[in-house]
């Protein structure tokens, strides 16, 4: 792998990260949305990460030695279909009859967390991108 290799997979890592983060924001941001435009209360979203690679079977992949640089791909965002959770308040304009609101499926807490997560990661393959940076640097100054 080659220094554009290490920069490439930091790269589409801070790319994927940097999604990954958005859709979190947005799961926070809809922790209390009872009424969505496609019916109901606002469902967790996940973003789901693959490695990076040819599209071959797996002998395939494997006999090719997959060098690591390949980086990852976002393949899709998904719905978490966890349960809703249930929240009394007879009030509350979308309460059932039983006085009983169905609630949106983010827990403030994991998401916190994985933002968490997320942001290291970012920072992580920022940091991937400056030593690659550095190493050529200092090979140029080698060969001059």
């Amino acid at each position: 792998m080659g220094m554009f290799g290490a920069i490439d997979a930091a790269a589409s890592g801070m790319t994927a990260e940097r999604l990954r983060m958005d859709v979190i924001s947005n799961n926070i941001a809809n922790v209390n949305t009872t009424r969505t435009a496609a019916g109901g209360p606002y469902r967790r979203q996940l973003v789901v990460f693959q490695a990076r690679t040819e599209n071959s079977p797996f002998g395939q992949v494997l006999a090719r030695n997959l060098e690591p640089g390949d980086g990852v791909k976002v393949v899709g965002i998904v719905k978490d279909e966890s349960p809703l959770r249930k929240v009394y308040d007879p009030n509350h304009p979308d309460a059932n009859v039983e006085g009983y609101v169905d609630m949106p499926n983010v827990n403030i807490v994991a998401e916190m967390v994985d933002m968490i997560t997320a942001t290291r990661a970012y920072e992580a393959n920022v940091t991937a991108v400056n030593a690659a940076k550095s190493m050529a640097l200092k090979a140029l100054e080698i060969g001059g």
